[in-house]
C-alpha cells in the first residue's frame, strides 16, 4: 500500500495543512523485476539463436519436409513400391499410359516410371552426399591450415587452390569420367570432389583468418595450448557457420552435376538407375510420352530446391546481417 508521508517540498517549503504528498514504495515500480537476471536459463549461443530463428520460418519446415522425404525415399525405396525398376519390365508396355499400380506409366523399355523415379533418388543423393563430405573435409583442411598458419603454408596452398579454381568443375569431370572405365557412385563423387573443393577452401581460409585474432585464441595461447589444439578446439568450431551454409547448397549442386554426367552418358553406368540416365533416355521419346522426362526431372528439381531453400534459411539464421542487405 502507498505510504502517506509529509515531506519537504522543493525550495524548502513545507506543505500547507491538509495538503498531503504521496510517495510509492520503491519495489512498487517493478524495478526489481525489470533488472532481475535469471541464473537458471541456458546461456545463449550462435547455434541456439540460429535454431530459434529457423524454426519460426515456414521455409525451414517446407525445406525440411522435402529433404526428409527425399532421404527416406533414397534410403528405402522398397517401402513405396514392390516393382523392380530394371527387372520388372515388359516391352509390350512400352510408352504405356498410367494405370492402377503404375501411376506414372511406362518408359520406352516398358519399365515402371514410378519405381525408376524412386530408385533414381538413391544414386543421385548418394553421390551428392559423398561428394559434399569429401569437399568439406578437403576444402576445410586446406583453407584452415593456410589461414591459420600463414606464411609459406598460405602461399603454397593458396596457389594450389587458385590452379584448381581455374578449372571448370563440369568440364574437368567430363574429361576424367570419359577415360574412366570403372564408373561407380564413389568414382563420380571422388571426381566431383577433386575439382569442387576450391570454393569452400577460400571460405574456410577467410573465416579462420578472422577468428584466429579473437581474444579466446589469445587466452588459449597464454594457457600454453599448442597451435594444432587451438585450431581444432577453438578456431574451427567458431568458423563452422559459413562452411555449413556452403555445404548445404553445394549438396544440391553436386546432385545436378551427377545428373549432368549421367545425361551425357559418362556418369553412372546404365545398370545403375539414376535421374540423369532416365532424363537422357527420355529425350528420344519426349513427344510421344512427355511423362518419361517429367517425373525424373521433377524429382531432381524438387530435391535441389529443398537443399537450396535450406541453405538460404541456414545462411539467414547464422548471418543476421544478410537479411538487412
Amino acid at each position: 500500500m502507498p505510504e502517506n508521508r509529509t515531506e519537504t517540498l522543493p525550495g524548502g517549503r513545507r506543505p500547507r495543512p491538509g495538503q498531503e504528498h504521496f510517495a510509492a514504495e520503491l519495489d512498487e515500480g517493478g524495478l526489481g523485476a525489470v533488472d532481475a537476471v535469471s541464473t537458471t536459463d541456458a546461456p545463449s549461443s550462435l547455434w541456439r539463436d540460429a535454431w530459434r530463428d529457423m524454426r519460426r520460418r515456414p521455409m525451414f519446415w517446407v525445406a525440411s519436409a522435402i529433404i526428409v522425404l527425399v532421404v527416406i525415399v533414397a534410403a528405402f525405396p522398397g517401402w513405396f513400391t514392390d516393382i523392380h525398376p530394371r527387372f520388372d519390365c515388359n516391352l509390350a508396355d512400352s510408352l504405356g499410359a498410367p494405370e492402377p499400380g503404375h501411376p506414372f506409366g511406362y518408359d520406352k523399355q516398358g519399365c515402371d516410371i514410378f519405381s525408376r523415379t524412386l530408385y533414381g533418388a538413391r544414386a543421385s543423393v548418394l553421390v551428392g552426399v559423398m561428394a559434399t563430405a569429401m569437399v568439406v573435409l578437403l576444402g576445410t583442411t586446406m583453407g584452415a591450415v593456410a589461414g591459420y598458419f600463414g606464411g609459406w603454408f598460405d602461399a603454397i596452398l593458396s596457389r594450389i587452390t587458385d590452379i584448381f579454381f581455374a578449372i571448370p568443375l563440369v568440364l574437368a569431370a567430363i574429361v576424367i569420367m570419359s577415360i574412366t572405365t570403372n564408373r561407380t557412385s564413389f568414382t563420380v563423387a571422388f571426381v566431383l570432389a577433386a575439382f569442387g573443393w576450391t570454393s569452400i577452401a577460400r571460405i574456410s581460409r577467410g573465416t579462420v583468418m578472422s577468428v584466429k585474432n579473437n581474444e579466446f585464441v589469445t587466452a588459449a595461447k597464454s594457457l600454453g595450448m599448442g597451435r594444432g589444439g587451438i585450431l581444432l578446439k577453438h578456431v574451427l568450431p567458431n568458423s563452422a557457420a559459413p562452411i555449413i551454409v556452403y555445404a548445404t547448397v553445394a549438396l544440391g549442386t553436386f546432385i545436378v552435376a551427377e545428373a549432368t554426367l549421367s545425361f551425357l552418358g559418362i556418369g553412372l553406368p546404365p545398370s545403375t538407375v539414376s535421374w540423369g540416365g532416365d532424363i537422357s533416355q527420355a529425350q528420344n521419346a519426349i513427344r510421344q510420352a512427355p511423362q518419361i522426362l517429367f517425373y525424373p526431372a521433377g524429382g531432381l528439381a524438387l530435391t535441389v530446391l529443398g537443399f537450396i531453400m535450406m541453405g538460404d534459411v541456414v545462411r539467414d539464421a547464422l548471418d543476421p546481417k544478410a537479411r538487412k542487405r
